[in-house]
């Protein structure tokens, strides 16, 4: 749906993937959209040929980036009505065969990188007495997944911080919700290697989430088949554990 209304939507994770569809389907409905991410240079040619897209190369793990890119975006507009917190990383191995630094990334990026962007927002949306915070969540945040123990992790830690925001502000005008995609062919996801018929293509999804950005429900599905999805692995967890199995080493 069109809208001329010119409101400003944060887009971090924005230069591929679901994140760059996502900020293109809202450009494309009358938003004025701001793109995070480390490489924009899928994000420069669009910002380069309309005063309503702009691009900044920032790391969401690093503070002064995060509040840089945030007040240049609000001295240029006047201000950030919507944030759109999808940055994220995936490792999958054994959780013996990882790491503390592949879990470390992940939660410095997954997690803390969306408390740095609210953390940089928020005073803005309090003062005006309004805003909406979506935070990308994952059904895995729920029932797990094999060799994704540091991303689950990340994700249910996501859950728990948007819950616990939209209770503690619940009457400062913000809301806080968690976006459900479902699962979708992003190349952080090849890893993974989905059957085809599994997943989503990321414009679908982007173009599915954006015509929701508008929602301050709790919890914000990009369809009804995601809906009901995370509903039915949620109350029937041996699904989960059915459909992980390849990831599942036999015992020797």
């Amino acid at each position: 749906m069109r809208t001329d209304s010119g409101r400003v939507v944060v887009v971090t994770g924005a230069n591929g993937g679901i994140g760059y569809h996502l900020l293109r389907a809202l450009r494309d409905d009358g938003y004025r959209v701001a793109g995070f991410d480390t490489d924009t240079s899928n994000l420069a040619p669009l910002a380069a040929g309309d005063d309503g897209v702009r691009a900044y190369d920032c790391d969401v793990t690093v503070d002064a980036e995060v509040r840089a890119a945030v007040d240049d975006v609000v001295d240029a507009w006047g201000g950030v009505d919507i944030l759109v917190n999808n940055a994220a990383v995936l490792t999958l191995a054994p959780f013996e065969e990882r790491t503390l630094a592949d879990i470390r990334e992940e939660l410095d990026v997954n997690y803390l990188g969306y408390v740095r962007t609210i953390r940089a927002v928020l005073p803005h949306m309090r003062e005006r007495g309004s805003g909406i915070v979506h935070n990308m969540c994952s059904g895995v945040a729920a029932v797990g997944h094999p060799g994704l123990s540091g991303y689950a992790a990340s994700k249910g830690a996501i859950a728990a911080l948007a819950r616990s925001l939209r209770s503690e502000l619940r009457h400062s005008g913000v809301a806080f919700t968690l976006m459900y995609p479902p699962a979708t062919a992003t190349p952080g996801a090849a890893v993974l290697d989905y059957p085809a018929a599994a997943v989503q293509e990321p414009e679908a999804v982007g173009r599915k989430l954006a015509a929701k950005v508008e929602s301050t429900d709790a919890r914000v599905y990009a369809d009804l088949s995601t809906r009901l999805g995370m509903a039915l692995v949620s109350r029937v967890p041996a699904l989960a554990a059915w459909g992980t199995r390849k990831y599942v080493a036999d015992p020797a």
